[in-house]
C-alpha cells in the first residue's frame, strides 16, 4: 500500500508524539518494521522493535520530562525529513538537557524501516 506524502508526514509527526512525548513505547511494535535499518547511533544496523522499545524505555527514566518538537517535515518519495529539538532533565543531576538534529526516514507499508540522524552534542 502506497502512502501519500502527506500520511507520510503525519505518520512521523505521530511517532514522535507517541514514542517521546507520550512515552508509549509499545508503539515501535506498530511503527517499526523487523528489518528496520539504522544507519546511525546508537544502534547501527539490524535493529528490532523490541530495542528500540527497551531504549526508550530508558529514556523515560533517566529523563522523565523527554520532549520532542518537530519544527520542520520535508517529504519526496517515501522518506521524510525532520528537524527537531529535544529537552529533558536528567533524574539524576536535575540538569536539564537540550540537543538538535536533523532524522531521515524511509517508510515502506505503513512503516519505519530505514534512518539517518545527525544530532547535535547534548548542551547541559
Amino acid at each position: 500500500m502506497e502512502q501519500t506524502l502527506e500520511q507520510n508526514k503525519t505518520f512521523i509527526r505521530n511517532h514522535f508524539e507517541e514514542i517521546v512525548n507520550r512515552k508509549n513505547s509499545a508503539i515501535a511494535y506498530q511503527n517499526f518494521a523487523p528489518n528496520f535499518i539504522d544507519h546511525e547511533e546508537p544502534f547501527v544496523g539490524l535493529v528490532s522493535p523490541e530495542l528500540v522499545k527497551q531504549t526508550m524505555e530508558k529514556a523515560y527514566v533517566k529523563y522523565p520530562d523527554l520532549h520532542v518538537t518537530v519544527e520542520d517535515t520535508i517529504t519526496e518519495g517515501d522518506k521524510v525529513m525532520v528537524r527537531c529539538l529535544w529537552r529533558g532533565t536528567d533524574f539524576s543531576t536535575g540538569k536539564k538537557m537540550e540537543f538538535k538534529g536533523f532524522v531521515l526516514w524511509r517508510l515502506a507499508d505503513g512503516k519505519l524501516v530505514e534512518r539517518w540522524a545527525t544530532i547535535t552534542p547534548p548542551i547541559r
